[in-house]
């Protein structure tokens, strides 16, 4: 199975930060967010990816790229232990690029990836969320392995919250998993019928490029994903798996900030001093 990781978006939510920076590229403690996702994808056993990125993403190419110059330097300084973990990744998946030619929305941009998937199931990979303990994109592969179709990731929100996400109505058939019969994109608390909202994951059956073609845009002006996904229940069966591990929302200010404050605590290296930084800024003032 193949993996596809859409990385074209605008990072609107954090400019001024994102104007000539790719939101991908922002760092959860010393990695950027997409190294966390590519490191999920093969994890899982996906070692052929496609990065859907746009104008203004050339970081993303280069920083999965070797650099000569700074791997020689990093050697005579015997630093180069720093790079390790990235020059093996590189060495064991296969990452493609394509451009969205502008940032159309979600459904269009997955639609990007049709020559490179052809005919065969995939796995779809948001930039904006990291998901460990364990890899949401292991769980779902899984899933699908034993249901078939597409399958979707899934967590509890909060009503309030319903409105940034797609959110699902289904039947629960087995612990956790669900047969999805509607999928509404960015409902307003109102309007949605369930608080069960689509998480940056998903395994798609190639139907979705057909059904995509025909999905007139949506919310924003976009072509949505979720619109693709609800024409293709009309055509096959779609499950959707809850998700019970851990899910950081790092294309949100507070979730990025939780997500480095966290990730550092579980570093040996880090933990105490980060500890006791906490520590003295939450002492009462003198």
């Amino acid at each position: 199975m193949k993996a596809v990781i859409p990385a074209a978006g605008l990072g609107s939510r954090f400019l001024p930060q994102t104007k000539a920076q790719p939101k991908e590229m922002l760092p959860v403690v010393d990695k950027p967010a997409i190294q966390y996702v590519v490191e999920e994808a093969v994890g899982s056993g996906l070692r052929e990816i496609l990065i859907v990125t746009g104008r203004g993403k050339r970081a993303i190419e280069d920083h999965f790229d070797k650099n000569i110059e700074l791997e020689n330097h990093l050697a005579r300084s015997d630093r180069l232990g720093s790079l390790e973990e990235l020059k093996r990744l590189m060495e064991t998946a296969r990452i493609m690029y394509v451009r969205q030619p502008s940032p159309r929305g979600l459904g269009d941009a997955v639609a990007q990836a049709e020559s490179y998937v052809a005919d065969e199931d995939f796995a779809v990979l948001l930039g904006d969320d990291i998901t460990m303990n364990p890899p949401c994109t292991g769980v779902l592969v899984d899933a699908h392995r034993r249901l078939g179709g597409s399958i979707l990731a899934l967590q509890e929100v909060p009503r309030t919250d319903v409105g940034r996400y797609g959110v699902v109505v289904g039947k629960e058939i087995d612990d956790d998993v669900f047969r999805i019969e509607d999928i509404v994109e960015k409902p307003s608390p109102k309007q949605a019928k369930s608080n069960l909202a689509t998480i940056g994951r998903y395994v798609l059956t190639p139907g979705i490029f057909s059904v995509l073609g025909k999905t007139p845009l949506g919310v924003g002006g976009e072509l949505q994903l979720t619109d693709g996904i609800r024409g293709l229940l009309a055509r096959e069966d779609v499950y959707g798996v809850r998700y019970r591990g851990r899910r950081y929302d790092v294309g949100d200010k507070i979730g990025w900030l939780c997500a480095n404050l966290e990730l550092a605590l579980q570093r040996k290296d880090l933990r105490k001093d980060i500890e006791a930084f906490i520590k003295d800024l939450t002492k009462p003032p003198a």
